[in-house]
């Protein structure tokens, strides 16, 4: 079988396919013959058949809807398609700093990006995937949603919604009345990546100690030679988006 006729039967929506791990997918994704939607705020430098670009910025929720809404209505109507893949993985990291200083405007911007955006593109893919066809959905986490780092608090009270968010979906997809709801294929995973050698970790050591108290433990992944390649993520994900049985959540991370 050619690869245009196996992308034709597998598609995944990616968002942040222009650096990182949502990079690194992408091209891991489109080597296994999936089809690829990505979304994120920059153009991409990637020029594959199988692969389509969305500029978006997820924070804009009017703009996300507009730009991907007809996108995914004409590609999970098409008879050839067999399996789908949702992967949130973009996130924005950006504000920094005590509880006591954060911008209050600004956590909204974070929380659009971080959490509104996931639910959205969840929802979406719930509702317009052929009941027949099996979905993954993975909520890329981080060690900051269910652990305390100061200077994390929007970060990481972002990861932690999203991490509630794909779980009040799997509950709800068993706890309905509705017989033909409860048994679609359709699984969560949340998924923690560890320590991934990204722009994000980089910028994280940039900061000043004042904006992120924690700056030490990123200086030590770095030191200490602990961070990853996004490759290592990426195959982690890709072998759960092709999985043939799921609980309907889960949550792992990186090697576990």
């Amino acid at each position: 079988m050619g690869e245009s006729s196996i992308a034709a039967r597998k598609l995944a929506v990616v968002t942040g396919t222009t650096s990182g791990i949502g990079h690194a997918l992408a091209r891991l994704l489109l080597e296994h013959g999936w089809r690829v939607l990505g979304a994120a705020r920059r153009p991409s430098a990637m020029e594959r058949d199988a692969y389509e670009h969305v500029r978006v910025d997820l924070h804009d929720i009017d703009a996300l809807e507009a730009a991907l809404a007809p996108r995914l209505t004409a590609l999970l109507a098409d008879p050839a398609l067999a399996r789908v893949g949702l992967v949130n993985n973009a996130a924005d990291p950006a504000l920094l700093g005590p509880v006591a200083t954060l911008d209050a405007h600004r956590l909204t911007t974070v929380f659009a990006t971080n959490v509104a955006a996931p639910i959205w593109l969840m929802g979406a893919l719930v509702r317009l995937t052929p009941p027949k066809i099996p979905l993954r959905i993975v909520n890329v986490s981080s060690g900051a949603a269910i652990r305390a780092f100061p200077g994390l608090a929007a970060y990481g009270s972002s990861k932690a919604a999203l991490r509630m968010a794909g779980m009040a979906l799997a509950a709800e997809l068993d706890s309905g009345s509705d017989a033909a709801l409860r048994s679609r294929d359709i699984a969560v995973l949340s998924y923690e990546p560890g320590a991934v050698d990204t722009p994000m970790q980089a910028w994280a050591r940039s900061q000043p100690p004042d904006i992120l108290p924690s700056r030490d433990l990123f200086l030590r992944f770095e030191a200490e030679q602990l961070l990853v390649p996004p490759e290592a993520p990426s195959r982690d994900i890709v072998a759960f988006l092709e999985s043939h049985s799921a609980p309907r959540f889960n949550e792992r991370r990186l090697g576990g």
